[in-house]
């Protein structure tokens, strides 16, 4: 239904960012972490996000031209990816995963640009939900119209 569009447009943008923040705080969260299951210090990782296809329109009747109309539909998690930096190093001999010399390899996380990502992703949030509200507030004053 088409008058529910902009709703599920804003809703695919809040999934989008609850997961980014979920990324985000488990980068954070995993900021000293020297060990993973998987061998070596934990990588930092990133939510990837794409379009959903848009919608193509042409309903005016047989005899009216129109343009082809395309309505974005949101956006879908692809997956989520690891960052590729270099790991931090740092001289810590009494690290029980330090190296021979001493050096003990750090996650890629910084924390000062994961604060800046959850600032940004709270806001992206802020703002599909302040959308979201206003279509829902459009769909009431245009019921109360017919009434």
């Amino acid at each position: 239904m088409a008058l529910f569009t902009s709703i599920n447009t804003s809703g695919s943008g809040l999934s989008a960012e609850q997961l980014r923040m979920d990324v985000i705080s488990n980068n954070i969260a995993n900021v000293n972490s020297t060990r993973t299951v998987a061998g070596g210090p934990y990588r930092r990782q990133k939510a990837v996000f794409m379009a959903k296809e848009p919608q193509f329109i042409i309903d005016l009747g047989p005899f009216v031209r129109a343009p082809v109309w395309r309505i974005g539909q949101g956006v879908r998690a692809v997956g989520i990816d690891t960052d590729d930096s270099p790991l931090r190093k740092e001289y810590q001999p009494t690290h029980p995963d330090a190296d021979k010399d001493g050096y003990v390899l750090l996650p890629n996380v910084n924390i000062v640009v994961e604060m800046t990502d959850m600032i940004e992703a709270t806001r992206a949030y802020e703002a599909n939900v302040t959308a979201m509200r206003s279509a829902k507030q459009m769909m009431m004053k245009s019921l109360e119209i017919g009434r």
